[in-house]
């Protein structure tokens, strides 16, 4: 079986149909094809056709893999993996505010640092900290 990155190296670069080279009759279980459009979501030259897979997402994985494979031009794209980043102070406003995760980074955008401050000494339970 192959790996994530042998698979976006053969679409991207290498430019190698590794279905055909393996022969193993079950590679279309083995495909990631969800994880391998969104890897390719992220590039300004492959972002229409990632979003062409997302809206044929029921076709067969071959296609879907050769789709990329023969489609994109050879080019080398790495990117590191997109991560939700952790915005300082979100379970505060959050708590004080009662607010789902998308409203309390909202507020957090206009909140002032001293506004942070007043919530911080509200919201303090003493002990310890």
């Amino acid at each position: 079986m192959y790996d994530l990155k042998d698979y976006l190296n053969s679409i991207n670069y290498k430019k190698n149909n590794l279905m055909v080279e393996d022969g193993d009759e079950f590679w279309e279980k083995k495909y990631p094809a969800h994880i391998v459009n969104k890897c390719l979501w992220g590039f300004a030259d492959t972002v229409l056709f990632a979003n062409e897979m997302n809206g044929l997402h029921h076709m067969d994985k071959k296609l879907q893999y050769d789709f990329y494979l023969y489609g994109l031009p050879k080019k080398k794209r790495f990117s590191p993996w997109m991560k939700a980043s952790k915005i300082e102070n979100l379970d505060l406003v959050k708590e004080y505010f009662g607010y789902s995760n998308e409203k309390a980074r909202i507020a957090i955008t206009i909140l002032s640092e001293d506004q942070l401050g007043i919530m911080k000494k509200t919201l303090s339970k003493g002990g310890k900290k």
